[in-house]
């Protein structure tokens, strides 16, 4: 046995360790090959994540069935392997023992390792990338280009032809059911609701996401009706991009911080006049609340965790109410006793609990069914040639969980895990804001179930 193989792989960080880009060695290939070795013997020997995605089923396989149990035979191909299997859903830093959030010694953050090794690779090879990682990492453009066609693009999304070609061009696969774009967004609905005009101030202002601003503005429409109907002044603003995680999926630290930046143009004015920012989409949430004050720089930097402090989730806002006189119950019809309720990843990840499905409950009679599996989806994953198919595996418990509540209805907080659940599973969830909005309405669902007169469930306060 040589020397090499007889020294133990130390689970301490090494003097590579590094989650900042901000810092030079966080650039180093040989600094990173090391962190790499480290954190791939920590996650060998725990083994806790092996039920989440195929990084740790193929990292473990291949340690253990070619290279004798011994991580640093790995080959760089096998780490490229383990690294591509990850799709950022983040269960893996939920579930681990070991991370920095926790505070443990060991600080092993393996979504974050994945991006580090992301952001090199793209830098190294930033002008061969494919078609569809440009394609794929500004949904603002894509949007803009898509509303140009006045409709084309929905209608072609649809012809076989058109999504071989797609396919083949640009490798996102033919089969994936892909979100319509909305002519108008929602941007354009709240100017002329007024809500552009109210200036900066208030107590909370959207991000609505690009896409609610783009595909899908009635989750939008919906959030700023629940939250008129329990009195909360809010604003929208003008001119906000995409988050930036499609960029930093594949690794382009440049175009998230350039979207970062200008988010924070617009939206530091609301913070500093003491409004909460209601990011729409989970995955937008924890970007804002968690990643942009690791990922960005200097001034941002410093802005970005006064942004961090300020961030909600809209079903969390409309929960910190519920003691509130104002806070409205009185809803007026109901979809139905059961409701299944599905937990996004990147919702998990932020730790706040699932206000979504506790405000469903104030609707009388409601009893949610919570499904915590992965949906699969994460982000443009499951939009890509090698994702689709992996995508449906990892998602199936989820699938088959929600169809076993056996519920008319369907919640998600996600927009893009409602897509995944409609095509896999045949039902779309609606955002709890959606949900809610409708039972203020007299004719709310489809097949309205409406409450008697004045009936509220036990205890609470009406507006």
């Amino acid at each position: 046995m040589s020397e090499e193989s007889k020294r133990q792989i130390s689970y301490q960080p090494t003097d590579g360790l590094s989650y900042d880009p901000s810092e030079v060695k966080y650039w180093d290939e040989d600094a990173l090959d090391k962190e790499i070795e480290r954190v791939f013997e920590v996650c060998h020997g725990c083994r806790m994540c092996f039920k989440y995605c195929d990084s740790f089923p193929i990292l473990f396989s291949a340690i253990d069935e070619q290279h004798d149990g011994d991580v640093r035979k790995l080959t760089p191909l096998d780490t490229q392997r383990v690294m591509d299997a990850c799709f950022q859903c983040k269960l893996c830093e939920v579930q681990c023992p070991y991370t920095p959030r926790d505070g443990h010694e060991f600080k092993v953050d393996f979504p974050k390792l994945v991006h580090r090794y992301d952001a090199i690779r793209y830098r190294k090879h930033e002008q061969q990338h494919k078609l569809r990682l440009k394609l794929l990492e500004d949904p603002d453009r894509t949007s803009a280009m898509a509303r140009a066609s006045f409709g084309v693009a929905n209608v072609m999304n649809r012809v076989g032809i058109h999504r071989w070609f797609m396919e083949k061009l640009v490798g996102i696969d033919r089969r994936k059911l892909l979100p319509d774009f909305a002519q108008m967004t929602f941007e354009s609905w709240a100017r002329n609701a007024g809500l552009m005009d109210k200036g900066v101030g208030g107590e909370a202002v959207l991000f609505q996401t690009c896409y609610v601003q783009g595909n899908e503005p009635q989750i939008g429409i919906d959030t700023v009706e629940v939250f008129e109907k329990n009195g909360v002044d809010v604003r929208c603003e003008k001119g906000l991009e995409c988050c930036g995680m499609p960029a930093w999926e594949g690794g382009n630290l440049e175009l998230l911080q350039k979207k970062a930046h200008a988010n924070l143009d617009r939206l530091m004015p609301y913070v500093g006049a003491g409004a909460k920012v209601v990011a729409l989409n989970p995955t937008c949430s924890m970007m804002l609340r968690r990643e942009y004050p690791e990922l960005l720089e200097g001034a941002d930097r410093e802005r970005a965790k006064e942004l961090a402090a300020a961030v909600a989730d809209p079903s969390e806002f409309i929960w910190s109410l519920r003691k509130e006189q104002r806070f409205n119950t009185e809803f007026k019809s109901s979809p139905g006793h059961r409701v299944a309720y599905h937990a996004p990843c990147h919702l998990r990840t932020q730790g706040i609990g699932f206000k979504g499905r506790d405000l469903l409950r104030k609707i009388p009679g409601v009893t949610p069914a919570t499904v915590m599996e992965c949906c699969g989806h994460d982000g443009t994953h499951a939009m890509t040639v090698e994702g689709f198919e992996y995508s449906i595996r990892v998602g199936q418990k989820a699938f088959d969980e929600m169809k076993e509540t056996n519920a008319e209805i369907w919640a998600t907080d996600c927009p893009l895990a409602a897509i995944q659940f409609q095509q896999h599973a045949g039902v779309k969830p609606l955002h709890p804001m959606s949900i809610l909005a409708r039972a203020y309405r007299q004719d709310g669902f489809d097949a309205p179930k409406a409450l008697p007169s004045g009936q509220q469930p036990e205890g609470e306060l009406k507006k």
